[in-house]
């Protein structure tokens, strides 16, 4: 983005979302979400981990947001690599 240059509203919509707790005050989680724009709409998985604070709130501390095909991938070698 060039200097002077507004940015796009961008809006974020999850579309499904599947948590698992592990450890003390942990969480994963695996969610289905979309982009909204101006320019158009943009469906992505996201994987992002975090903790539950003394008052039971979510603080995500880690996420990281692939296309679909992407995820396949990392689906499938993260099965190869559990064997």
């Amino acid at each position: 983005m060039a200097f002077g240059e507004e940015r796009e509203n961008v809006k974020f919509e999850t579309i499904k979302s599947e948590e698992m707790k592990f450890g003390n005050k942990n969480f994963v989680e695996v969610a289905r979400k979309k982009a909204v724009s101006d320019s158009g709409e943009n469906e992505f998985i996201s994987i992002s981990r975090g903790f539950f604070t003394p008052d039971g709130s979510k603080r995500f501390t880690k996420s990281i947001a692939v296309p679909e095909e992407v995820a396949d991938f990392i689906a499938d070698k993260l099965k190869e690599m559990k064997k």
